[in-house]
């Protein structure tokens, strides 16, 4: 029987296109890159050190005790208390010091519009402070948190967040800022850090206030009362501060 002859088409050659899974599809062009080496936390913690640089630099250049000079003049009228508490509000991220504002508050409205511009203006500058420090250095600063004690304060912070930070604006001795950016590296909520702020803050600002709404008049009962309580306040932040320092000494001996 003669072989019959076979007849290969080209389309029998053909391999067959089986499509692979689809995977993400990745950017690593410079401006990628350099996209994510602007967002990388590093980079947030710098730009903010130096936002608050260069907040303090403009402070030491403006000189916000002129605040109870002749220029005092020029805080009238209503747009004026808003005016205030945002110039308060800003000056807490430059480090200007408190009582220096809360003294300008009474001098400038007096009790009953100086107390609540104040504590608006410290609420204000809390805010700022801890939206900046959540935003910018969280994700840098939150891994150092090993320690025992800074461990020991995150737990006490982001499970009892308005305890907390009504305690340390209620106790003498813990910086503004400090207690500002800790909460803000803690995961405690933003709504029961403001209120404690707003509370704890009162009876410090109240005796600034005080004292800067009776300068004009510094026999006064009032004015003495107030001078009491800061020099009380005083003391126990001197107190505070050298009991720590003991304590760190003692840690460290042992």
């Amino acid at each position: 029987m003669p072989d019959q002859a076979v007849t290969v088409r080209p389309d029998d050659l053909a391999v067959p296109f089986r499509p692979g899974p689809a995977g993400p599809v990745r950017a690593d062009g410079l401006g990628a890159r350099c996209s994510r080496a602007l967002l990388s936390p590093w980079s947030r913690l710098a730009l903010l050190v130096t936002l608050l640089a260069a907040a303090a630099s403009s402070a030491v250049v403006w000189e916000p005790q002129r605040l109870l000079s002749g220029d005092a003049v020029l805080w009238t009228g209503p747009a004026a208390l808003a005016l205030f508490a945002l110039v308060y509000g800003l000056c807490t991220l430059a480090f200007v010091p408190k009582p220096l504002l809360n003294v300008a508050a009474g001098a400038l409205f007096g009790t009953q519009a100086g107390l609540p511009l104040a504590v608006a203006g410290t609420t204000l500058g809390a805010f700022l402070a801890f939206g900046l420090g959540r935003a910018l250095g969280r994700d840098a600063l939150r891994p150092m948190l090993r320690g025992k004690v800074a461990a020991a304060l995150d737990r006490q912070l982001s499970r009892h967040g308005f305890r907390s930070v009504l305690l340390m604006r209620l106790l003498p001795g813990v910086p503004f800022a400090a207690a500002n950016y800790g909460a803000a590296l803690s995961s405690t909520r933003c709504a029961p850090f403001l209120l404690a702020t707003a509370v704890g803050v009162v009876p410090n600002t109240a005796a600034y206030v005080l004292a800067g709404s009776r300068a004009d008049t510094p026999g006064s009962p009032v004015f003495w009362i107030s001078l009491g309580a800061i020099a009380v306040t005083s003391v126990l932040t001197a107190a505070a501060g050298w009991r720590a320092h003991v304590r760190h000494r003692r840690a460290r001996t042992a």
